[in-house]
């Protein structure tokens, strides 16, 4: 790919963002019913190929047991407040009913509670006794802190979810975590990120983990970009990681990592043309927040909104669109993608002629800016070798 010159001493490569592309027909069409969505990572498997965000406002205990029932897994945040305090829902309420001056750093307080692993163990052995599939996540500096409570509650699949996560950290202060090691000495799987480019991905993928989380600050509730100046085009970063796992298929004599879109999905194109770049599954947080079932309750925000330092994101309204069956699986009475996920993206694979996931990542990609503003388009990319 040519690089832009953005003046005498500095190129930028072009990145593209879901809204920048978009998925062509090919020469067969299929029966919508005659597709299959399921997505398997290491020894589990699952109807549909999506996650739900560990964030507070979208995945409760209550919710992961629902989402799991439906077909697909519910990754509870184990720094949120469903660890912190023994009645969250209070603290939930509290935390919808703030006002706009003030959710910042009332939040900033609510979240200097600290972790208290037996309400670990009692979130997910909730989730547990239920029988769908137990998902936790923590950030990188809490990992270590806490994943030997983590691991003795019984999870399946262990989430290291960051804006960034890095497999060579460096710090002057502290000692990082050593994600080879400490995957190498787990029994369950891991999945880790975000990561936005090939290097960092491919990092990962040498470290042992199952999955890597492809995102940087791309979320509806995210300020990343306005905060740090970092921006991720995620069209672009599942590509370039796709292409990380690809390489590292080949180096690896065999291994496959998965690659799972974290950022920048709201609507059912956004999970096509995720799949259609290249992931093997979307993790999915505003368009669920929109669930009635959501703790949110409207509302959405993520970790970084309420950082103790540096908040570079807000609680951000949405608007409620449904339960969480009519979101995922419909019937939808929408015409803009907020609702039938799932339906969607069987029916976009259907339309283009792929009977699954794998098979859809195949799929003719066409460079056609959404935006009206957008200079010409057109330009039509396929799968490399």
């Amino acid at each position: 790919m040519s690089d832009i010159e953005i003046g005498r001493s500095k190129r930028a490569r072009r990145g593209y963002t879901f809204d920048d592309v978009a998925i062509v027909p090919s020469r067969r069409t299929r029966d919508p019913q005659d597709v299959s969505v399921s997505w398997s990572i290491d020894a589990f498997s699952f109807e549909m190929p999506l996650l739900a965000a560990p964030m507070d406002s979208v995945v409760s205990p209550a919710t992961a047991i629902a989402l799991g029932k439906l077909g697909g897994v519910g990754v509870l945040n184990l720094e949120g407040v469903w660890t912190r305090y023994e009645e969250p829902e209070k603290v939930l309420a509290e935390i919808r009913g703030l006002s706009a001056a003030g959710a910042t750093a009332r939040m900033q307080e609510i979240y200097a509670a600290p972790i208290r692993p037996e309400l670990i163990t009692a979130r997910l052995a909730e989730i547990r006794a239920a029988g769908v599939v137990v998902a936790g996540a923590l950030s990188p500096q809490r990992t270590q802190e806490h994943y030997e409570t983590v691991i003795k509650a019984g999870v399946d699949l262990f989430v290291i979810r960051g804006t960034t996560v890095s497999a060579e950290h460096v710090s002057k202060t502290t000692e990082p975590l050593n994600l080879k090691k400490f995957i190498y000495e787990l029994d369950v799987p891991v999945i880790v990120g975000g990561a936005a480019t090939y290097t960092a991905a491919l990092h990962l993928m040498r470290t042992g983990a199952a999955g890597v989380l492809v995102g940087f600050g791309g979320g509806a509730a995210s300020t990343t970009r306005a905060s740090l100046g970092i921006h991720a085009p995620m069209a672009t970063a599942v590509a370039d990681v796709a292409g990380a796992r690809r390489d590292y298929l080949d180096e690896s004599g065999g291994r496959y990592v998965h690659v799972i879109a974290d950022g920048g999905i709201n609507t059912s194109g956004d999970i096509v043309k995720a799949i259609a770049c290249g992931a093997d599954a979307v993790m999915v947080g505003t368009a669920l927040a929109r669930a009635t079932e959501a703790p949110g309750g409207g509302w959405h925000w993520g970790a970084e909104a309420h950082h103790d330092e540096l908040p570079r994101g807000h609680r951000l309204h949405v608007e409620t669109c449904g339960t969480l069956e009519e979101i995922l699986l419909g019937p939808s009475h929408r015409p803009d993608g907020t609702a039938n996920l799932v339906g969607a993206l069987r029916r976009s694979m259907a339309t283009t002629g792929y009977s699954d996931v794998k098979e859809f990542q195949r799929v003719d990609v066409v460079v056609a800016p959404s935006s009206s503003l957008a200079g010409p388009s057109g330009v039509i990319a396929t799968t490399g070798p």
